[in-house]
């Protein structure tokens, strides 16, 4: 099957939408997939919750606009890398990196971008590792490989995120600065708690690793 460019082959809204939700539905299956597999095999599940969106048409003119660029389907499709997202939500901060591997080393996933905002966190304090795929979606007559972005993160990295989105959004981006260092303060918290979260999990595993070669 012929290789047809992003650019040459979604053309209207609809097709943007019908593609990028294709694409977004298989990364989302994978790792469902990957998820199952650990507790078939090592009786644990990396991640706690997975949520995916498509961004809407407002949204994406919105970013577009910001980029001084015109609203097209071709820029859309060229310079919009999050018009599919999807969110891994995993327990621990070791999960992040182990289901960021998993991801370079499915043959049908290429990763083309990565922002590691768990080894540098952004200034505000936010913490997530972010990256850039494509997926073939194949169509009746052609294969368009479609870009989606993953974010991963833990629990408690999500619930500080989605607290900071709704304080960017009611202010307009423009929060009071005693606001923002009360997220900064916070983020810090989160990054302990995920640290402790973690020291802990260890401890249990090698109890139980300990307990069964007394028991074994």
């Amino acid at each position: 099957m012929e290789w047809i460019g992003e650019n040459d082959s979604i053309e209207t809204w609809q097709e943007v939408s019908l593609v990028y939700n294709a694409a977004m539905r298989q990364v989302r299956t994978k790792m469902e997939i990957l998820n199952e597999e650990f507790q078939h095999v090592h009786q644990y599940n990396p991640i706690e919750h997975i949520k995916s969106r498509i961004k809407t048409p407002e949204s994406i003119v919105k970013k577009l606009r910001r980029h001084g660029l015109d609203s097209t389907i071709e820029n859309m499709v060229n310079y919009v890398n999050d018009i599919a997202g999807v969110r891994i939500i995993c327990s621990f901060t070791s999960d992040i990196f182990m289901l960021a591997d998993m991801i370079e080393h499915q043959q049908d996933i290429k990763v083309i971008g990565i922002k590691d905002y768990i080894t540098y966190p952004k200034s505000s304090g936010y913490k997530s590792y972010h990256m850039i795929v494509t997926v073939p979606v194949y169509l009746s007559d052609r294969m368009v490989e479609t870009k989606v972005e993953i974010q991963i993160r833990t629990v408690a990295m999500d619930f500080w995120a989605s607290l900071e989105h709704k304080i960017h959004y009611k202010f307009e981006g423009d929060a009071p600065e005693h606001i923002k260092q009360e997220l900064v303060d916070c983020a810090h918290l989160v990054s302990d708690l995920d640290e402790k979260m973690l020291q802990l999990n260890e401890e249990i595993l090698e109890f139980s690793r300990k307990l069964e070669e007394q028991n074994g």
